[in-house]
């Protein structure tokens, strides 16, 4: 009976052991030094880091490439002031915090901008802006509104995508 088990793994390493799984690489191909290689991934397109830009520092110096996507570096300028909550590049969401103005802890804003192309146009976007209000701390009213706010952020996001391209271009 203890065979079995045996025979099954055994089976299994012979199946799996064709896979490819495990590439070996040659040394004398690749740096050993991770910035070179995190340099050398970014150039190839393979690796995006925290909020589309990718930074790395290591015993050859240190580098810092920006995304090319002009919109989620424009919509991330837009709204600095506010605290992020949830940045999900593959996901194309930027969630912000609750955020009032000071002496203001009765109403405050939450921003969503969700991603739905990366070509700077108005359709590329979609602005949702949410309004808490409370009249006590447990006593809230959530909204989401269609206001001037959500055109004045789509209209800045756009704004400054356009002026990133552009200089990318140039």
């Amino acid at each position: 009976m203890h065979i079995l088990p045996r025979l099954i793994i055994i089976l299994f390493f012979i199946i799996f052991s064709g896979c490819n799984i495990y590439k070996p690489v040659d040394a004398r191909k690749v740096s050993p030094t991770g910035t070179e290689r995190a340099k050398k991934n970014i150039e190839e397109g393979r690796s995006v880091g925290v909020f589309g830009i990718a930074t790395g520092k290591g015993r050859g110096g240190s580098f810092e490439f920006a995304t090319t996507n002009e919109l989620w570096r424009a919509s991330l300028d837009v709204i600095d002031f506010m605290p992020l909550t949830s940045v999900n590049y593959s996901g194309g969401v930027i969630i912000t915090d609750w955020y009032s103005e000071q002496g203001n802890t009765n109403e405050s804003i939450k921003i969503t901008i969700k991603f739905l192309s990366n070509e700077v146009r108005s359709d590329s976007l979609d602005v949702d802006v949410f309004y808490k209000t409370c009249i006590a701390t447990s006593n809230c009213k959530i909204n989401k509104q269609e206001g001037q706010l959500k055109k004045e952020i789509t209209k800045q996001i756009l704004a400054k995508a356009a002026i990133y391209k552009k200089q990318v271009k140039d």
